[in-house]
């Protein structure tokens, strides 16, 4: 089994779908490639790649937001929320399961890819 990392927090893609809906939505981060963001997106979205986060995140992303950040099953958003978590940010989330459980469970409209 594997360990989970105790700065990592995860919102599942109904609550997501949820917390967008609201008058003060979170902050979506991709941090997926751009030929995988040609595929498939969640709207509206910031994208900075994991290639480029560690760099561009202190510009980009405010820490006073409510964040999460999504890539496409989970496993790079959550290396990128939990460094956000130790360098800083307090309101920042990972996309349990990405894009690819976003398809599933809230808009079968976002084509699913491997």
């Amino acid at each position: 089994m594997r360990q989970r990392h105790p700065l990592l927090e995860e919102v599942d893609a109904p609550a997501l779908a949820a917390a967008m809906a609201t008058d003060d939505p979170p902050l979506l981060v991709d941090v997926r490639t751009e030929p995988e963001r040609a595929v498939a997106v969640i709207q509206p979205s910031l994208h900075i790649g994991l290639d480029r986060f560690v760099e561009r995140a202190p510009e980009e992303i405010p820490q006073d937001r409510d964040v999460v950040v999504y890539c496409h099953v989970g496993a790079r958003s959550a290396q990128a929320a939990v460094w956000l978590k130790a360098s800083g940010w307090s309101r920042v989330r990972s996309l349990a399961g990405g894009i690819d459980a976003w398809s599933e469970q809230v808009d079968p409209e976002v084509p699913r890819y491997r």
